[in-house]
């Protein structure tokens, strides 16, 4: 088990690096929220990794402990949440930001798997959480949920300023595409 919390810590870390290091080629943020962007996300980072490394201190001593299977699943899923996060920012390009910041002179993007929701990177996440908690301890679900909470909040948010900036081409597709969970919410 505990070459499972390795392999998801290793993964994790190789992720934010890529991620942070991409954030270079992003546009410049505007508005009052764009410099407590990093704030934000420096949060939610250290949240994954105290979860992450609680639990590989845990490993074996809770009962909450996944076993073989679900630990398998729970990679699958993890694996499956960050190709779905990466394709995602690979197709928004420069236009990625922290959450709930805005871009000078943004562009909407609607291809690749923003034809089916609107925030994939966020889908993706979330969806890699929930493999990382099948993963190592069911109960890390408890704290996904909390996050979960967050990106949909930083979701409905950042659709506001969306709705403002593309008046015109917005409103029609956010009515034919889902918010995080693709056909359904």
């Amino acid at each position: 088990m505990r070459a499972v919390v390795i392999v998801l810590s290793i993964g994790w870390v190789i992720f934010w690096i890529g991620w942070l290091v991409a954030a270079v080629t992003a546009k410049t943020s505007r508005g009052p929220l764009a410099r407590f962007a990093a704030l934000r996300i420096g949060v939610m980072v250290l949240l994954i990794f105290f979860f992450l490394f609680r639990l590989n201190r845990d490993v074996g001593e809770h009962p909450g402990v996944s076993g073989p299977v679900l630990a398998g699943i729970g990679l699958g899923v993890w694996v499956a949440g960050l190709a779905i996060a990466v394709w995602a920012r690979l197709y928004i390009g420069r236009n990625w930001g922290m959450p709930m910041t805005r871009r000078a002179e943004p562009e909407l993007v609607t291809t690749g798997p923003y034809r089916l929701i609107r925030h994939p990177i966020y889908t993706g996440i979330i969806l890699a959480l929930v493999g990382t908690a099948l993963a190592i301890s069911p109960l890390g679900l408890i704290a996904v949920a909390v996050l979960a909470g967050f990106f949909t909040f930083s979701a409905t948010r950042e659709e506001r300023f969306l709705t403002e900036e593309f008046p015109a081409a917005y409103p029609p597709y956010k009515a034919r595409t889902k918010m995080l969970i693709p056909f359904v919410f």
